[in-house]
C-alpha cells in the first residue's frame, strides 16, 4: 500500500488530532501541540513502513505530544507572592559579597576554574563533559570546579 500525500493525510485526520489535543491539554495549548505533532509526523512520514492505520499513527504522535505538554506544564515555575529581598547565599543568584556581584567574582577566577564553574553550574554539564570542553580528565574538571567554588566561598566569607 502506498502512502498518500502528507497534506491529504492531514486533511483527512487533522481534525481528529486537534479535537484529541483540545480534550487532552486544553484549548490554550492544543494549537502548539498540534503544530508539534504535525511537524513530528511530517519528519517521520517518509520512513513509515506500514500505511495500514495512518489515523492511529497520527493520534499516537498527538498523544505523545500531549504527554510532553503535561510534563512541560509540571516543570513550569508556579507564580508566588513577592520575591525574596535577596537570593539565598550559596546559590548563584545576584548575591553580593563586599559590594561585588557573585558572577563578577566568578569571572575573576583563574581561567580553568572559571570555565569549569560556568560549565558545571550554568550549562549543567557532567564532569566528563566539562573535562572534554576543557581538554582535561573528568577528575581534573571536578578538581577545578571544587577549587573554584572553594575560592568563591572563602572570598564570600571574608
Amino acid at each position: 500500500m502506498s502512502l498518500p500525500p502528507f497534506q491529504t493525510l492531514l486533511d483527512r485526520h487533522g481534525g481528529a488530532m486537534h479535537r484529541f489535543l483540545v480534550a487532552s491539554v486544553g484549548a490554550a495549548e492544543a494549537d502548539d501541540c498540534f503544530q508539534e505533532a504535525c511537524i513530528a509526523a511530517l519528519r517521520a512520514y517518509p520512513r513509515l513502513d506500514n500505511a495500514g492505520n495512518l489515523r492511529a499513527w497520527l493520534l499516537k504522535i498527538a498523544q505523545r505530544k500531549a504527554i510532553d505538554a503535561h510534563r512541560a506544564r509540571a516543570r513550569r515555575p508556579v507564580p508566588t507572592g513577592e520575591p525574596p529581598e535577596r537570593a539565598v547565599a550559596g546559590g548563584f543568584g545576584p548575591v553580593e559579597s563586599n559590594g561585588q556581584p557573585i558572577w563578577a567574582r566568578v569571572r575573576a577566577l583563574p581561567e580553568k576554574q572559571r570555565m569549569a564553574v560556568f560549565l558545571r553550574s550554568v550549562a549543567d554539564l557532567s564532569y566528563a563533559d566539562v573535562g572534554r570542553a576543557l581538554d582535561c580528565s573528568p577528575d581534573a574538571a571536578r578538581r577545578n570546579v571544587h577549587e573554584g567554588l572553594k575560592r568563591l566561598r572563602e572570598e564570600m566569607a571574608a
